[in-house]
């Protein structure tokens, strides 16, 4: 009896837990929301480091905080417009290496790159070899984009749209919602489509400039 009994608790099958329960997969609209965001976060990365920290460090200050009377709202527009022209001009600058190990910083212009960190061209940086640095169309698709990245840039901070409106309609919140998001979605995807070389004022340089 006792065998039989031991065989019936051996060929008894154990009970397994059950397998956990699989994550819910996420919604395409949940993914497209999280991929815009994403995106919107590193907005901030289209920008010259200097402009940006200007604007992080002197927003709030020339907002005081989202409390804008008629002098800082007006104050508070002549800054995000010289912001905003920054970008537009340091999309035009460029970084010019030389073989001393030198790097030299211009402007391009149709003749090439004018460096107006040194007095004179060095010798070791050519007119030649300057050329190769002059305007083309896609910079100024890059410094129209850079622009508007900015305006998006400062259309999600919350102290400028307190500063400018103070009290936004049911439209106006929907038109702060949803152009910033766009306007970043589609210049993140046209600087892809149109990258650039250069690396001017506020931008990295890399190791073969």
């Amino acid at each position: 009896m006792s065998d039989l009994r031991q065989r019936s608790s051996i060929s008894k099958p154990l009970d397994s837990p059950p397998p956990p329960p699989l994550p819910p997969s996420p919604r395409p609209s949940q993914s497209m929301l999280s991929q815009a965001l994403e995106s919107s976060a590193h907005l901030a990365n289209l920008l010259p480091t200097g402009t940006l920290l200007a604007f992080q460090l002197l927003t709030p200050v020339f907002t005081n905080n989202g409390s804008c009377d008629m002098v800082t709202r007006n104050m508070t527009l002549v800054l995000l417009f010289l912001l905003a022209f920054s970008c537009f001009l340091a999309s035009f600058t460029d970084s010019f290496k030389a073989s001393d190990g030198q790097v030299y910083y211009g402007l391009a212009t149709s003749r090439g790159m004018w460096l107006f960190d040194y007095p004179t061209v060095p010798a070791s940086a050519p007119s030649a070899e300057l050329s190769k640095y002059r305007l083309r169309l896609v910079d100024f698709v890059h410094a129209v984009l850079s622009v508007l990245v900015f305006v998006a840039v400062a259309l999600r901070d919350k102290n400028v749209v307190s500063c400018l409106y103070p009290s936004p309609g049911h439209e106006v919140q929907e038109v702060l919602d949803i152009v910033p998001m766009g306007i970043g979605l589609i210049s993140s995807l046209l600087f892809v489509i149109f990258p650039t070389k250069r690396h001017g004022i506020g931008y990295p340089i890399t190791r073969d400039r």
